[in-house]
């Protein structure tokens, strides 16, 4: 496969330079590069060119659940660029669900309607469920789960099957060409030692189930790494380019340098972009950092002479 360079795919308005290393950090090497961008994720994929990223995997705001620094979402013209920067066999995981007060708004059925308009197919619904929750409702079940829509781009170009053990295994009678009079033929048979796994996924959330990493809290919501690694490993392989064009505390992002992955993310928010970055740099995870001057953002330390963004002045989060 041909080695991916992030200065290649991206024309960058500005010189980046590498985010610091924590001295603490974790003996974790990856030989892949990563990349945040301060900016409108619109207008940043707006600039790069056709079929391009392998894998997006994302959580957006729906809703309006929660206070992202008053940020607008404008999905159809995100999913319209989502589509076109896709390439062919590519993936897009959105991870989404609804508000339920007031009776279910069903977006993310729209949303998931409106990707198949504009081209992607609807390989496979997901359902993430949440192990612990403590939301209870008084007149339905406890809302315990979110959907995870992969959409591709044609057929899906890479399928590596996540497995897990079977309770038993080896040779039996096996039922077999059940007919319509539902009599059961059997016969012998082999039960694998392993099984791929459902499309229902199972993750505990909170500091520890969804990471241990500290700093990802300061966003008001973190998914939990190992469903963005399981998506990773799944529709990706080694060297693959994956986006996250909301990507808040840089979760994709560490589990993709984690895995061997290029990644670049996007976030409007400043501020997220500093977390995401501390995150990944405390784990000694390469990153460079770009930014696009938005009207209604805080200037960013910007060095005019060389036009270099400064990594260790950017604004800590609180």
């Amino acid at each position: 496969m041909e080695e991916l360079n992030l200065t290649d795919l991206l024309e960058s308005p500005a010189i980046v330079e590498p985010a610091a290393s924590a001295s603490s950090a974790p003996l974790v090497k990856s030989q892949r590069t990563g990349r945040l961008i301060v900016g409108n994720c619109v207008d940043v994929m707006r600039s790069w060119s056709d079929d391009m990223i392998h894998l997006t995997v994302t959580s957006p705001p729906y809703d309006k659940l929660r206070d992202y620094k008053g940020y607008s979402f404008p999905f159809e013209e995100i999913a319209d660029e989502l589509y076109r920067v896709t390439a062919p066999g590519g993936v897009v995981v959105w991870v989404v669900g609804d508000r339920i007060n007031g009776g279910r708004s069903l977006t993310s059925f729209r949303q998931a309607i409106y990707f198949q308009e504009i081209g992607f197919s609807a390989h496979d619904i997901m359902i993430y469920q949440k192990k612990n929750t403590p939301f209870m409702r008084s007149n339905a079940y406890t809302n315990a789960y979110e959907m995870m829509f992969v959409m591709s781009k044609g057929k899906p170009r890479t399928f590596n099957a996540l497995k897990i053990p079977t309770q038993r295994h080896g040779m039996e009678m096996l039922t077999h060409n059940k007919l319509p009079d539902g009599i059961n033929k059997k016969k012998l048979g082999e039960l694998k030692k392993e099984k791929t796994r459902t499309n229902i996924w199972s993750y505990a959330v909170g500091l520890g189930g969804t990471t241990r990493d500290k700093i990802a809290f300061q966003h008001p919501a973190v998914f939990p790494e190992k469903l963005a690694l399981d998506h990773i490993l799944s529709w990706s392989n080694p060297g693959d380019l994956v986006l996250d064009p909301m990507c808040g505390s840089g979760t994709t992002g560490k589990m993709a340098l984690q895995n061997d992955r290029e990644f670049i993310g996007i976030d409007i928010s400043a501020e997220y972009i500093e977390i995401a970055r501390q995150r990944l740099a405390d784990l000694g995870l390469p990153v460079e950092l770009q930014h696009t001057p938005l009207p209604h953002d805080k200037p960013l330390p910007i060095d005019r002479k060389f036009a270099t963004i400064n990594a260790n002045t950017l604004p800590r989060a609180e």
